[in-house]
């Protein structure tokens, strides 16, 4: 695929060339307004009543600038907001690799990522950090813990475990490295078939859905799973739609503002588009994509590129519509600027960008007056806007009482979500042991119930079987989560999710692509008893 000079992201890390910058820079100190905004500074710092200092007046100048854009998307990171940043949008960082919770108050290990330090030596899910180096770590939140378990890389942290089983703590030394967070997640269903969670669109997640395909390759069908997914780097959402795709295909197409022209005097404004190189690697697989108002940016290029092509059929709710190119460029000190440069197309030219206000509220609009493209299938789909889905379905809705024991355990002040997940890990410590698949003893449910309310959680809350059966519900995922079982977990989460309920549906009701989407086609119609319809 071909690559443009510059780093975009959706997110991109392009910035004017360094003679680009100093030109740039020259040439807006030498303006009128420049030379009164200098003066102004001046004064104002010198002599104003309230004797504001210089530092705090350039902050105003600079949020001043970014409220004059009208762009929801621009921000001026600090040094501490880059490096959190950073972390988000390549899940890379320098530690161990654990995930740590609070749990029974203390600082518990959630997850243990793989091949990382952590798992090389042996920290398991469960264990409990109760030293670093030479601090007594049994009263720290998670924060602290965090704070210094992580370091340079290839520095060394002493960290002592209570594990259970253990009458003392099991000390390790541990060498810190880089760790990358995964993006990608993945399971089988029953009946055979694939399901991938895409969390964001960080550095290595097309080599992470390359891995999980083929693993997947041989089951009937693919999920892919991208909502609540932000999007993140373009090159990387690119290389997703180059896994499914064939080569020479059209992947998307940019249009922004470099800079380099504009200081000449012109508009520096740059159009490309990026070619599919390699061979799809499962070309016979069928494929289903779930998307939600939360699907954003660099997803939305994934799901538009599949969608233009047949390549996969879109279910669930009309994404959030980010179709814009985002520059972050470096700054001085640590600091770094986010703003918008420019446009990005799907292969038919699709502008998936939703105008929004500086809240980020999608502005009125009369999807009556949007134009539609014509796929090669001969499918029409919506242009402009966000991505529409072939089938929208509801996702799931809390019900009147389990909305009720929400409000409840609120109003007690009672950690509801922490009781479960500290039940779950217990739970699935045991099942572990006896090397047994994500569930819930009904018994130790029972007892775990009656605990909450002694604790606190009134009894009221949980006398409905409705409710019951909401709390079951909620600790089977998060067993299977904290066993990370995926395909477990999806099935537990069906029961609730009739997005993914749908996805399956359909892939069970088809052999192929071709006889997905004359599926799809019949539920459009209402040709079929699916509670699906088509917006």
């Amino acid at each position: 695929m071909r690559r443009s000079n510059a780093f975009l992201i959706l997110l991109s890390a392009l910035a004017l060339s360094p003679a680009g910058a100093r030109h740039a820079a020259a040439q807006s100190a030498q303006t009128p307004e420049a030379e009164v905004f200098l003066r102004a500074l001046q004064a104002l710092s010198q002599m104003h009543q309230n004797a504001a200092p210089d530092s705090a007046l350039w902050e105003a100048a600079l949020d001043g600038m970014i409220a004059s854009l009208n762009d929801p998307y621009a921000d001026v990171f600090t040094p501490v907001e880059a490096e959190a940043w950073e972390e988000e949008t390549t899940g890379n960082y320098s530690g161990i690799g654990l995930q740590i919770t609070q749990l029974n108050d203390e600082v518990t290990v959630t997850a243990v990522f793989r091949s990382t330090p952590a798992e090389d030596i042996g920290v398991q899910v469960g264990d409990v950090i109760v030293g670093v180096n030479e601090h007594n770590a049994t009263e720290w939140s998670t924060d602290m813990a965090a704070d210094s378990i992580r370091g340079p890389v290839g520095s060394w942290v002493e960290v002592r475990f209570k594990r259970a089983g253990y009458e003392t703590p099991i000390s390790y030394d541990i060498k810190r490295d880089n760790v990358h967070v995964p993006a990608v997640n993945y399971g089988i269903l029953d009946g055979n078939i694939g399901y991938a969670i895409l969390d964001r669109v960080a550095r290595n997640a097309a080599r992470e859905m390359d891995q999980a395909l083929q693993e997947l390759r041989n089951t009937r069908g693919l999920i892919i799973d991208l909502r609540r997914n932000p999007g993140g780097f373009l090159d990387e959402s690119l290389m997703l739609a180059d896994l499914f795709l064939t080569p020479g295909s059209t992947l998307a197409s940019t249009s922004q503002r470099t800079g380099e022209g504009a200081v000449a005097g012109g508009s520096g404004v740059s159009t490309e588009s990026y070619q599919d190189r390699w061979p799809a690697r499962v070309p016979g697989l069928p494929v289903v994509i779930l998307v939600d108002r939360f699907t954003a940016s660099g997803a939305e290029i994934l799901a538009g590129a599949l969608q233009d092509y047949d390549r996969a059929v879109v279910l669930g709710e009309r994404s959030f519509g980010k179709g814009v190119v985002q520059t972050v460029m470096p700054l001085p000190h640590g600091r770094r600027l986010r703003f918008t440069t420019g446009e990005w197309q799907t292969p038919l030219g699709r502008s998936l960008h939703r105008a929004r206000d500086m809240q980020m509220r999608p502005l009125e609009e009369n999807l009556d007056t949007l134009p539609r493209v014509m796929t090669p299938g001969g499918r029409p789909l919506l242009n402009g806007g966000g991505i529409f889905p072939d089938l929208a379905v509801e996702g799931d809705t809390l019900k009147t009482e389990e909305q009720d024991l929400i409000r409840s355990a609120n109003e007690a002040e009672f950690p509801l979500g922490l009781r479960i997940a500290e039940f779950a890990l217990e739970q699935a410590r045991e099942l572990k042991q006896a090397n047994r698949r994500p569930s819930v003893d009904a018994t130790a449910f029972v007892a775990f119930v009656n605990a909450m309310v002694s604790e606190g959680l009134p009894r009221s809350a949980v006398e409905s079987p409705v409710v019951v059966d909401y709390l079951r519900w909620r600790a089977e995922v998060s067993v299977a989560q904290r066993m990370n079982d995926i395909g477990t977990e999806a099935e537990f989460r069906m029961e609730r999710d009739p997005v993914l309920t749908e996805a399956v549906r359909l892939l069970e009701a088809s052999s192929s692509q071709t006889s997905l989407l004359q599926v799809v086609a019949g539920k459009q119609n209402g040709t079929s008893g699916s509670t699906a319809n088509r917006r």
